[in-house]
């Protein structure tokens, strides 16, 4: 146990200390699914494992509670794996290394796990807490939420019978969320033809770090810098400068993620170096005042490299050149109907090269499927015209919002009570799992809401502990005024 354990609520980040101790990251839940089922079964629950791998646990109401609807608590297993560059780890076999910095939780050099752990963590507790005092419950856990909603895609009808969900993965303490946006992936191949390295030329690697990264849907209208972006703009700089010829190019780890970090092998002529190192220093001054007041400490570096055994046709260079710079990235479209909420965004997310081609990938949001798939045509577009093939998967629809929602306007009137001030009705522009539940439970009446946590799908992520203690409060408190059916 370390000092997080001895943080208020004791219970739930007792849990959440235990979670870091489990490698999760999307796609190895296996290890953490079994020690949840297994501490379940101890106490006597019924716990069930769904055909993809979600985890269903049942709890009988407390006495004098039976008649109230059926409440379902959810949140997802698994964590974005994110690390700094000069962090050593994996994320399959290493735990995370929590810490307290003050009023926050951090993590050493990695991705906190607190999207969505603290509201595992708190799914547990109150399985644990018999003085928790609620009506018939249900506990939803997913898996693969991170990186394609593989659970929630595959959560088959008829297997809960609650008629709420409180969904834990929102993430601002004094916001409540009845909605949220709709993604496809879009996963794009280049083929890669090959030339010798030209005579005369050395290899260098050039390097993009320093950003502050972020979650493409939560972040992507604060104007954060991709690393993938600055890169296809640094290339072609150097290239109209120097015989710039392309071996590799790589950016960013997750499509979900804002790049952080981006890294090109290239070849030049040996009397290019003065060119290129003035032009570095020009840009990298040029970007730290751009984005000033968002990341301040982007760094470009260059340094020899072995030389490798192939570069890029001229042609292939220039296509693909041509595309990261005209790919889509960033806010498309704000809502004509609610002010200030991102209606369609686009992350590039992706960079890497493969012996037969170059690989892109881009994550698409948006609040309703026209202005999606209006975006992903876009994306096609300009990879088509570069000779690349686009395909699109893992399309999954937004949640719309419900204005006669019940259970909204319960937890504001709870919030109220509590805190005597009303929160915030928000539609969040991220993927939560509520679309696909509606689905395929339409008659659930579903809200999500969560402690403050900033720098999700980054190393740089922090969950604050008074909001964690907020959010428990007020999550005890809805399940005790939860109506009779």
């Amino acid at each position: 146990m370390t000092p997080i354990s001895q943080l208020s609520p004791r219970l739930l980040w007792q849990f959440f200390d235990t979670l870091c101790s489990i490698p999760h990251p999307s796609g190895h839940e296996a290890a953490l699914r079994q020690w949840i089922a297994d501490w379940a079964v101890e106490r006597g629950l019924d716990v069930m494992q769904d055909a993809v791998g979600n985890l269903i646990i049942r709890k009988a109401a407390s006495a004098g509670m039976e008649k109230r609807k059926g409440v379902i608590l959810q949140a997802h297993m698994d964590m974005v794996p994110q690390a700094n560059a000069d962090t050593d780890h994996n994320f399959t076999t290493d735990p995370i290394q929590p810490y307290i910095d003050g009023d926050w939780v951090r993590a050493r050099g990695t991705t906190l796990g607190a999207d969505n752990g603290i509201g595992l963590s708190a799914c547990m507790a109150v399985l644990a807490d018999d003085k928790v005092q609620h009506g018939p419950l249900e506990v939803l856990l997913t898996i693969d939420e991170e990186s394609g909603m593989t659970g929630a895609f595959g959560l088959a009808p008829g297997l809960l019978q609650g008629d709420i969900l409180l969904n834990t993965d929102s993430e601002q303490d004094g916001d409540v969320y009845m909605g949220c946006a709709g993604g496809v992936d879009a996963n794009i191949t280049l083929p890669y033809e090959a030339e010798p390295v030209p005579a005369g030329h050395q290899a260098l690697r050039l390097t993009i770090t320093g950003l502050r990264g972020g979650h493409s849907g939560i972040n992507i209208h604060q104007g954060r810098a991709s690393a993938n972006k600055l890169l296809a703009e640094l290339l072609m700089d150097i290239s109209q400068h120097a015989e710039l010829r392309l071996s590799e190019l790589d950016g960013g780890t997750l499509r979900n993620a804002i790049a952080r970090e981006a890294s090109a092998l290239l070849t030049l002529p040996a009397d290019a170096m003065d060119t290129l190192s003035a032009l570095l220093e020009r840009r990298q001054q040029q970007y730290r005042c751009e984005f000033a007041g968002i990341d301040d400490f982007i760094r470009l570096e260059l340094a020899p490299a072995t030389m490798p055994a192939r570069v890029m046709s001229t042609s292939l260079q220039q296509r693909l050149s041509d595309a990261l710079l005209a790919c889509p990235h960033g806010v498309m479209e704000m809502s004509r109907s609610m002010d200030g909420v991102v209606q369609s965004s686009t992350n590039l997310g992706v960079i890497g090269t493969r012996p037969e081609h170059i690989h892109v990938q881009c994550l698409i949001r948006s609040l309703n499927d026209e202005g999606r798939n209006r975006v992903a045509e876009m994306t096609a577009a300009v990879f088509r015209l570069a000779g690349a093939r686009c395909n699109f998967d893992g399309a999954y629809p937004g949640w719309q919002p419900d204005p006669d929602s019940a259970v909204m306007q319960l937890l504001l009137d709870t919030h109220k009570e509590l805190f005597d001030v009303l929160p915030e009705v928000k539609v969040i522009h991220a993927g939560l799992e509520c679309g696909l539940f509606k689905a395929v439970y339409p008659g659930w009446d579903m809200v999500s809401f969560g402690p403050t946590i900033q720098g999700a799908h980054s190393p740089d992520e922090r969950v604050h502990i008074e909001a964690v203690s907020r959010f428990w409060q007020l999550l005890v408190r809805v399940l005790k005024q939860i109506p009779e059916r």
